[in-house]
């Protein structure tokens, strides 16, 4: 689907001068992948399928001005699982999948933009737990709950713990809830979000574990002239305090 972009190269080497060469941009249009990661990017009626103006958060309207601002072509998809889009991104030319952590065992996988967030890696229990922790070896000992596919869950199995992965990240909400797990290794604001989605508050945070940056991952195969004009263009809205207001909208 990137054909375009590589037959388009010569003309587009002067696109970085600034927005004046926008016209320079090849035409074809990126297909970006989401998920429902509350307040980052989500469906407007929470379901698992959304497109376009239908989908919301700090992260998705980020993306969706960066490419605005450096006059490139995409269409937006929010689709489930998580580790279907994230390889979808990762095999097919002309597709990019956001928010994404970008992790060293990830880095030579995709081409990167951002970051459009930023997150905390936290371990919750409910209000009554007395589970106190000051490291994750610690945690091996209880049953965490995690997201299959995600970059927490990933680097719980890294580190020698046997997380129990589901298939959607709101479902460990209900998994806490009724004891089938100690603990949701989950992230800061996006794992208190979800659990108000579901008329749940209290959760404690037991551990913070990791401070992580969210990104736009793009196929290798997306020429370099484009992601310098994605991130020069994203950073111009980082400068101008637009990244920053999208975020307070959410919080």
């Amino acid at each position: 689907m990137l054909k375009g972009f590589c037959l388009a190269l010569i003309s587009v080497i002067g696109v970085l001068a600034g927005p004046s060469r926008a016209a320079e941009v090849p035409a074809d249009t990126m297909v970006l992948l989401t998920e429902n990661l509350p307040p980052f990017n989500m469906a407007v009626d929470g379901k698992n399928f959304a497109q376009e103006a239908n989908i919301e958060g700090m992260a998705a309207e980020v993306v969706r001005e960066t490419f605005k601002r450096a006059g490139l072509k995409y269409s937006m998809t929010l689709r489930f699982p998580w580790e279907r889009i994230y390889n979808l991104a990762r095999e097919q030319p002309g597709y990019g999948v956001f928010s994404t952590a970008r992790l060293p065992e990830r880095e030579k996988l995709f081409k990167w933009v951002g970051p459009v967030g930023r997150y905390e890696w936290t371990l919750l229990a409910r209000a009554d737990s007395p589970i106190t922790l000051t490291s994750l070896e610690q945690a091996k000992s209880y049953r965490i709950g995690a997201y299959k596919g995600d970059a927490i869950g990933e680097r719980l199995l890294a580190q020698g713990l046997t997380p129990i992965l589901a298939l959607r990240d709101q479902d460990n909400v209900k998994k806490l809830l009724s004891g089938q797990i100690d603990l949701w290794a989950t992230s800061d604001p996006a794992g208190p979000y979800l659990a108000r989605l579901e008329g749940v508050r209290g959760f404690k945070t037991i551990l913070r574990f990791n401070t992580a940056e969210l990104y736009l991952a793009l196929n290798k195969a997306t020429p370099d002239v484009v992601v310098n004009r994605l991130q020069q263009a994203l950073d111009q809205l980082r400068a101008e305090g637009f990244v920053d207001k999208a975020a307070a909208r959410y919080r």
